[in-house]
């Protein structure tokens, strides 16, 4: 209802425009998924579904938005490139990054089923979400040559713990055994010890896993003599290399030279921090009361929140007043919020709808505002109910 006595409380809303002409990228990882993985009882070190899954999720992805136009993810993370022109959402980190989230998980949920035929999805799976603003092309290409990095580090001590492991070694000894050995020394350990060749292990393990368009030529339909006319489609493809960042790589692809631009040099040293101060994020004030709102269980899940109002399409949660939720960092907040509510969403469907098919994967976006007092919590609550 316009103009209601309540709509000062939208005052609050704090503006979170990306603004140009930073690069945007959006980076999902998985909430407690090595809880997760347990519990479903994923292969170690690599789990080839558990990767094929989170690889058709990112795809889907970049077909629903086509401001996004490069992904590049491993083990339980990935992260969405924007094209450098983006005006998507008005480039509002909140909007990117819950929307992005939210679809991911959904997706997740509806396509479980194609990875894993024997195994039930037990509890819905979440996602964190954070906007990285790159500054510049440069920092984009520091940015993927880190997290390639840390694909490479992570996936080769993961495989020496786990042949360590399944060789007799009790987790905290195979940890002792490869505290601080070097690359060098985890590929004669599995290569003395297993008999394993680092390099022939499946490149989707080792490198990680990119994603972009490329122009194909698809048979549209066929002439009356049967000879097919043949259209060029932007789709989404898959591939694998050993150095994503690289300006070899990422030059010779004419989507990504246009939509994002070239490298012009290669990164010759990895510095985390610096990628790091590049992220988008907003510490809430301590004793304040946090609402995060999602236009479109949660309470059982995440126990801070104490009361929840909805209608229509939207829902707001209220966390208690000295929360300490996720260190009370908004990005973590609404998109932890956001993911949990669509997977549940996905996985209740059924309960509501047995005769209905959910035909596509449903998407929310969310906000978290502070509100500093009591009262202006029950006129933001007394505004959503107006509406």
């Amino acid at each position: 209802m316009a103009n209601s006595k309540y709509e000062y409380v939208k005052s609050f809303e704090v503006e979170d425009e990306v603004m140009l002409p930073n690069l945007i990228v959006v980076r999902i990882d998985g909430r407690d998924f090595r809880r997760f993985s347990e519990v479903h009882e994923f292969e170690k070190p690599d789990d080839g579904r558990a990767l094929n899954l989170m690889n058709a999720c990112a795809t889907a992805v970049l077909e629903e938005y086509p401001d996004i136009v490069f992904s590049y993810g491993f083990s339980d993370e990935y992260s969405f490139v924007f094209k450098k022109t983006s005006k998507f959402y008005q480039r509002r980190a909140s909007k990117l990054l819950s929307l992005i989230v939210s679809f991911f998980s959904s997706v997740y949920v509806m396509k479980w089923k194609e990875f894993f035929l024997e195994k039930e999805l037990k509890y819905p799976p979440s996602f964190h979400s954070r906007v990285i603003c790159c500054a510049s092309k440069e920092v984009l290409q520091a940015y993927l040559a880190w997290r390639q990095n840390d694909c490479h580090l992570n996936n080769l001590h993961d495989t020496c713990l786990w042949m360590l492991i399944k060789g007799g070694e009790s987790e905290r000894e195979a940890q002792k055994l490869l505290k601080g050995t070097q690359k060098q020394h985890k590929n004669e350990l599995l290569f003395q010890k297993f008999h394993i060749n680092y390099k022939n292990l499946p490149a989707m393990y080792r490198q990680g896993s990119c994603i972009f368009k490329t122009e194909v030529e698809e048979n549209v339909k066929y002439n009356e003599n049967g000879t097919p006319v043949k259209r060029l489609r932007r789709k989404a493809r898959i591939v694998h290399s050993e150095n994503i960042a690289g300006k070899n790589f990422w030059n010779e692809h004419l989507s990504l030279l246009k939509e994002v631009g070239s490298f012009t040099e290669e990164v010759e040293k990895i510095k985390p921090e610096f990628v790091r101060s590049f992220q988008f994020e907003n510490k809430l004030m301590p004793s304040t009361w946090i609402v995060i709102r999602i236009d479109v269980a949660v309470l059982e899940e995440i126990q801070d929140i104490i009361f929840t109002y909805g209608v229509s399409d939207e829902y707001s949660f209220v966390l208690k007043k000295d929360s300490q939720f996720y260190q009370r960092r908004a990005s973590e907040i609404v998109s932890v919020t956001v993911s949990f509510f669509s997977s549940m969403y996905v996985m209740k469907w059924k309960e509501f709808f047995p005769q209905k098919e959910l035909k596509y994967p449903p998407s929310f976006d969310g906000r978290v505002v502070c509100y500093p007092s009591s009262k202006i919590l029950l006129d933001y609550l007394a505004w959503r109910q107006v509406d």
